[in-house]
């Protein structure tokens, strides 16, 4: 494990999570930003009031860690590789990322703004989760993914394909099409659900699906997997 003294004598080490951490968004910790999942690699960047600037390997997120939390992290034996991944891959293992989605939907969860480890997602950390866990990585955030895809139009969506909805300027939201036109998704209290749930991509479904589908921006398709420089 990590002490605070020892990073200190070594920035340029890349460090493994032993347990699910959270990263802040700020040096006081006090707003979620996302999650590092067990086994996550990551950069340390920076320290400021007893926090510790880092950068995820995977997908160069950054983010804050509480110093405490260096006790979870050890030194790397290995510097983080990306594995090269196909677009006919990729869509083998669309069935797989579906499943991980409707498996986290059955576990008791809520909407968590920055959630990515589970059981409480938040929209586009749900995304990233499913299809890390089948050896694909999406950036984080919604409107990252939305540029990250290959642009598809509606009436082209086929299964495992991401639908993206916010204002005429960004994406701030993202769910992943089933087929059929209903879509998996976690979304918040406000105009969702407080966590994962199945809506119709239409102004005839529930209110929460027409809320979103008034709100519809356009359709993507994962054809790659994102590459990190950053720690490889």
């Amino acid at each position: 494990m990590v002490s605070l003294a020892q990073l200190q004598q070594n920035l340029a080490a890349e460090y493994l999570c032993c347990t699910n951490l959270n990263l802040y968004d700020n040096s006081n910790c006090s707003t979620l930003a996302t999650q590092a999942a067990r086994g996550r690699h990551l950069q340390v960047i920076g320290q400021e009031n007893r926090a510790v600037k880092v950068r995820l390997c995977e997908d160069d997120y950054p983010g804050w860690l509480l110093a405490d939390d260096l006790a979870f992290l050890q030194v790397a034996d290995r510097v983080y590789q990306a594995n090269s991944v196909t677009e006919a891959e990729i869509q083998a293992r669309i069935p797989a990322a579906v499943e991980f989605t409707k498996l986290a939907m059955q576990q008791p969860n809520y909407y968590l703004w920055g959630g990515t480890v589970g059981p409480n997602y938040d929209c586009s950390g749900l995304m990233q989760a499913a299809f890390a866990a089948v050896g694909v990585w999406l950036p984080r955030d919604a409107y990252q993914q939305e540029v990250f895809c290959l642009a598809v139009a509606v009436e082209d969506l086929q299964v495992g394909d991401l639908v993206f909805f916010g204002s005429e300027h960004k994406a701030t939201h993202v769910g992943l099409y089933l087929g059929e036109g209903f879509y998996i998704h976690s979304s918040g209290q406000k105009i969702g659900r407080d966590g994962i749930g199945i809506d119709l991509l239409s102004e005839l479904g529930e209110e929460v699906g027409r809320s979103y589908y008034r709100q519809l921006r356009g359709c993507g398709r994962v054809v790659g997997s994102y590459v990190s420089e950053a720690c490889a």
